[in-house]
C-alpha cells in the first residue's frame, strides 16, 4: 500500500462521522484533535455546548488549543457557517498550512426548515472551499437522535463516511450535481393562505411598510421589525435590478414564525450567494438578509427565484 502523502499536500477533506454514544463520539473526534495539534495543525471545533463539553473533558488540558465555536449560536441560520469557516482558514491556511475542524451543523430537536438548510449547507461545502486547501473537516451526525433520512442525506454530501473507526466511500456522494439539484429544487409550500402583494420599481419601497404592519400583528419585538422590513424592502430592490419587471411578495403567520417569501422570474446561478464577504456579496442583499433573520432559504432554477425569511416569535 502507497504511503498518504503529508498533509500539507493533502487536498480537501469533508467526511460524515456517524455516532451513537458520547464514548464512541469522543474516542473519535479525540485523538483526530490530538493528531492535528501535535502536527501544529489549528483546529476549530463547531458544535452545541454538551458535545463540545465531551471533547474537553476528553482533551484535558490541550482544549486550550482548540477554537470552540457554539454552534447553536453560529448555525442557528445555517448559512452563516460557511463565512466562518472560509474566515478560519483565512486567518490560518492562507499559506498552504493544514487545519483541521469539526462542524455539527445537524443535531437532533432542529426545525425541519432548519435542518434542511443545514442539508444544503453540507452541500454546498463541497464546492465553498478550494479543493487543493488542505483542511480535514469532520462532521458528526447522531444516529439514535435523527431521522433515517437525514442520515441517508449525509452520505450525498460526504464523499467519505465513518461509522466508528471505519471509514468508507458511498455511491450515494452526488458532488456538485447534488449542490445543483438542491439549490433548484422548490421549497416546500407552507399552510394556509398568505398575505401577497406585487410590486414594480414604482412602488417596491411600500415593502417596508407592508412587512411593518404584519410584523407588528405577530408581535415581533422592535428590532427584528425593523430588520425584517428593511431586509425585505432591499431583496425586492435587488430582484428588480437582477431583470425582474415585477416581483411578489408573501407573508405568512404561523404559532412559530413570521415568513415573508420575495419571488421572481430572474435567476441566480451563484449558489454561493449569501455566503461570502460583505464586499463580495454585491447589492443582492442576501449577506444582510443571513445577519440580521433567524433563517433564510434561497432557490434558484429555470422557474425563477424565491427567497424565504424566517423570524422566529
Amino acid at each position: 500500500m502507497s504511503k498518504a502523502p503529508p498533509r500539507s499536500r493533502q487536498s480537501y477533506r469533508h467526511e460524515a462521522l456517524l455516532w451513537s454514544d458520547a464514548r464512541e463520539f469522543a474516542s473519535v473526534l479525540s485523538p483526530f484533535i490530538q493528531e492535528g495539534l501535535a502536527a501544529g495543525e489549528p483546529v476549530m471545533v463547531a458544535m452545541i455546548r454538551e458535545h463540545a463539553n465531551w471533547l474537553r473533558d476528553t482533551l484535558g488540558a490541550e482544549a486550550r488549543k482548540v477554537k470552540f465555536v457554539d454552534m447553536a449560536v453560529l448555525g442557528r441560520n445555517p448559512a452563516r457557517i460557511i463565512p466562518a469557516w472560509q474566515s478560519f482558514l483565512d486567518d490560518h491556511s492562507a499559506d498552504g498550512k493544514p487545519v483541521r475542524g469539526i462542524g455539527e451543523p445537524i443535531w437532533a430537536g432542529r426545525r425541519p426548515e432548519e435542518i434542511l438548510e443545514c442539508q444544503l449547507h453540507e452541500a454546498l461545502l463541497n464546492v465553498a472551499v478550494d479543493p487543493k486547501t488542505p483542511f480535514w473537516l469532520i462532521c458528526p451526525y447522531d444516529v439514535r437522535g435523527l431521522d433515517a433520512d437525514v442520515i441517508e442525506e449525509a452520505h450525498r454530501s460526504h464523499l467519505t463516511v465513518m461509522e466508528g473507526s471505519h471509514s468508507r466511500g458511498h455511491p450515494l456522494y452526488a458532488g456538485r450535481t447534488h449542490v445543483d439539484a438542491m439549490f433548484e429544487a422548490e421549497l416546500a409550500p407552507l399552510g394556509g393562505e398568505p398575505g401577497e402583494s406585487t410590486f414594480t420599481r414604482e412602488d417596491v419601497e411600500n415593502l417596508f411598510g407592508i412587512v411593518t404592519l404584519d410584523a407588528y400583528a405577530a408581535g415581533l419585538g422592535s428590532d427584528k421589525i425593523s430588520d425584517l422590513a428593511s431586509t425585505v424592502r432591499r431583496l425586492g430592490a435587488a430582484s428588480l435590478n437582477r431583470g425582474a419587471t415585477q416581483g411578489t411578495l408573501r407573508i405568512w403567520h404561523s404559532p412559530q414564525a413570521l415568513v415573508c417569501e420575495i419571488s421572481d422570474d430572474t435567476v441566480i446561478d451563484d449558489v454561493l450567494v449569501g455566503r461570502r464577504s460583505m464586499h463580495a456579496d454585491g447589492s443582492d442583499g442576501l449577506w444582510q438578509a443571513n445577519e440580521l433573520c433567524d433563517l433564510v432559504q434561497v432557490r434558484s432554477g429555470p422557474a425563477g427565484t424565491t427567497v424565504r425569511l424566517h423570524m422566529w416569535k
